[in-house]
């Protein structure tokens, strides 16, 4: 652990930079605290295994990849995009993690805490280009979403990609207004909630499968919720239901995965 964090210290120090400037990389805040409390509550199981050969070459080998990936991270530096270079060193400062289990406590110790280690890798910032995938994606949906409960009302619309035509006002599903972190942070709820609550593992892919569609539903409603307020008091664009009522959104989010569980 204490070499990890010497070899990868600037990834760290740049991704926990991303996590604390910008939206799209909060939820990265959440993912280590979760994941110890997960292996915390589970730690037990690592007494009733014993390292065993298979799980020190094992180890050995992640180990390796996870140094050969912050060595080509290194090595690319100027010739590659650095948020791209960036997502690789992270990923191989999580299989070093994954590697160190298995080295010490065996293959079985590392299958008894499968979700919290895997889970580990939501720490590896999304590269721009795939960022910029998913924002687009949340902001067709989320317009869609909201089109589709200003019809079931009767309020007059039309949509034309991302812009909502509305009687007296064009609406544009900003990139500002995709909510990619209250979705990011409701896809890792769902995640956490199903591995503690569910045990097959059809019901726990369904539900996080579910989380998707919630994601940019609730968004739709949180456009559709204050565009029809602002139609009668304009005042709303500005205020705190527009502005940081994102939490109010996913609280009805959860609540819905809560019902599902």
């Amino acid at each position: 652990m204490a070499t990890s964090l010497a070899l990868w210290w600037r990834p760290i120090v740049t991704t926990l930079r991303l996590a604390l400037e910008h939206e799209e990389h909060t939820h990265i805040l959440l993912i280590v605290p979760l994941s110890c409390a997960l292996i915390y509550e589970q730690r037990k199981a690592i007494y009733d295994y014993a390292p065993g050969t298979r799980g020190v070459s094992v180890g050995l080998a992640l180990l390796a990849i996870g140094l050969l990936a912050a060595t080509f991270a290194y090595g690319e530096a100027g010739s590659v995009p650095d948020d791209n270079l960036l997502a690789v060193s992270m990923g191989g400062l999580v299989v070093w993690w994954i590697g160190a289990v298995v080295f010490c406590f065996g293959l079985a110790a590392f299958h008894s805490f499968l979700f919290p280690l895997c889970f580990l890798f939501w720490i590896v910032p999304l590269p721009e280009f795939l960022l910029i995938r998913i924002v687009e994606f949340l902001q067709q949906e989320s317009a869609w979403t909201a089109r589709m409960l200003f019809r079931a009302v009767g309020t007059p619309v039309t949509q034309d990609g991302i812009m909502l035509s509305l009687p007296g006002m064009d609406i544009e599903v900003a990139r500002s207004c995709s909510s990619i972190r209250s979705s990011l942070v409701l896809v890792i709820t769902t995640m956490v909630l199903g591995h503690l609550l569910l045990r097959s593992w059809w019901r726990k892919a369904l539900l996080i499968a579910l989380a998707i569609p919630l994601s940019f539903a609730k968004n739709g409603l949180r456009i559709f919720v204050v565009c029809e307020l602002a139609m009668r008091n304009p005042a709303y664009f500005e205020g705190w239901l527009h502005r940081q009522g994102g939490v109010v959104f996913l609280s009805i989010a959860l609540v819905v995965v809560v019902g599902l569980l």
